[in-house]
């Protein structure tokens, strides 16, 4: 791949640093964090979906 540069040992270490997010979920098409706003049907699939350990 042509342009791709790799991030040295110090930029990995600080990548992501100083950004604060408790979770960010892919949910049906979604992108989300919590599911408050989700109507009967979505929260229903959310707990049909297999969990998957990190």
């Amino acid at each position: 791949m042509q342009g791709v540069q790799k991030m040295s040992e110090k930029e990995m270490s600080q990548y992501g640093e100083g950004i604060g997010f408790e979770r960010i979920r892919r949910i049906t098409g979604y992108l989300v964090g919590t599911i408050d706003r989700f109507n009967n049907a979505k929260r229903a699939e959310v707990n049909d979906r297999v969990k998957h350990g990190v």
